[in-house]
């Protein structure tokens, strides 16, 4: 094997290796901008904003999202997207999804929830991340409790 091709392997290799280190799910943060998109007698097609953090060295491509939306342990919706999102490392990023919800969860979680001062509100799924040539899937499970206001 010549010099030049052993330079190339080690530098193939070289960029590798930071590629293989753990990579830790993102953070997440918050939601923000909640809009409805379409609404009919059976679905409901909301919008949001899911915010993260990046915690990790180095920075990847968002791929997919496949995620289910509870409330109160009630499934609430679905969301299943693709695209080609830059996350940089340690740093902040915005995942925009579009939740198509079923009108009769809607209005079960509606009548339960105004019994309660608090709902519990959790993310599960999958992500699916690219560094380089390379595709990795993480679950993903997110739960938190948020304060009902009415008045």
């Amino acid at each position: 094997m010549n010099q030049f091709a052993r330079i190339i392997i080690l530098c193939f290799i070289c960029y590798l290796l930071p590629s293989c280190q753990s990579f830790k799910i993102p953070e997440f943060v918050s939601y923000d901008h909640l809009n409805i998109e379409k609404f009919g007698f059976k679905t409901m097609m909301i919008s949001a904003n899911l915010n993260y953090f990046n915690s990790n060295s180095t920075g990847v491509i968002l791929n997919k999202t496949d995620i289910d939306i509870y409330i109160n342990n009630s499934l609430l919706g679905h969301s299943s997207q693709n695209f080609q999102l830059k996350v940089k490392s340690k740093s902040n990023f915005t995942i925009p999804i579009k939740v198509e919800i079923d009108m009769k969860n809607l209005l079960k979680n509606t009548f339960s929830s105004l019994l309660n001062k608090q709902v519990t509100m959790r993310i599960v799924g999958k992500i699916k991340v690219r560094k380089g040539y390379f595709y990795k899937t993480f679950p993903i499970d997110y739960s938190t409790k948020q304060e009902l206001s009415l008045f």
